[in-house]
């Protein structure tokens, strides 16, 4: 079953005036999809056509119905006058998940070694303490599509570690997972399908094989499907 249909004929900042086009794709119960491009490139202006964000689109996004989606953006983002614990309450009001909800959301933050910073202020967190505050929001409510931009940035080996077994047991029990990163070795490892941004438009879409054909890249990498340009230092 698609949990989420992409058709997009145009879509921008402006009202007729485009920004990306022709971008199509679905993503299925189980499917780890990698959204790869330059900057610049497209990504996280499909990702705000997919959340109703842009004052303009042109074309048809459709979520299965009552499916949950679940979106952790680049750079986090809290209420700075909360604590993480008084975000994960505000969550679970909001949601009516429930007092049970709040012990899954413990266990959660012990995974991600947060228990002892339950009432501190993110905004006083470290980047990748964000980062983890971020995704442990996400998945605390159990979403069927969890969109990730830049998953990775901020860090330390053992959270990446962490998040990496975390989407593979999502993706165990069904949940599908839409991924922008720049780490292409990680993506090309563990997603099952790609999508290719270049200059607005999909360059390709399908698994590895496919998208390596469609890009022409012969040395089986998806470093080559990327258009990269260089620019001169000045002097």
């Amino acid at each position: 079953m698609a949990l989420l249909e992409v058709n997009i004929q145009q879509a921008g900042y402006q009202i007729n005036k485009k920004t990306i086009s022709d971008i199509h794709f679905s993503i299925r119960q189980g499917e780890l999809m990698g959204m790869i491009g330059a900057n610049g490139a497209g990504k996280s202006t499909t990702i705000k056509a997919i959340l109703d964000e842009l004052p303009f689109v042109e074309g048809e996004i459709s979520k299965a119905e009552g499916g949950k989606l679940s979106y952790i953006p680049e750079r986090p983002l809290y209420y700075q006058e909360l604590t993480l614990w008084e975000h994960f309450e505000f969550v679970a009001a909001v949601e009516e998940l429930g007092e049970d909800a709040l012990h899954y959301a413990k266990e959660i933050l012990r995974q991600f070694r947060l228990s002892a910073h339950l009432h501190k202020f993110p905004g006083n967190f470290s980047k990748g303490m964000q980062q983890k505050g971020m995704l442990a929001l996400a998945l605390f409510t159990k979403p069927d599509l969890l969109i990730i931009d830049e998953p990775f940035m901020g860090l330390d080996p053992g959270s990446t570690k962490l998040l990496l077994d975390l989407l593979e047991e999502e993706r165990s029990k069904g949940k599908g997972i839409l991924m922008c990163t720049h780490i292409l070795d990680t993506a090309q490892r563990m997603c099952d399908t790609f999508i290719i941004i270049e200059k607005g438009r999909m360059k390709a879409k399908g698994q590895l094989d496919e998208v390596l054909k469609q890009c022409g890249a012969t040395d089986g990498s998806l470093y080559s499907c990327l258009e990269v340009e260089v620019e001169e230092d000045e002097e």
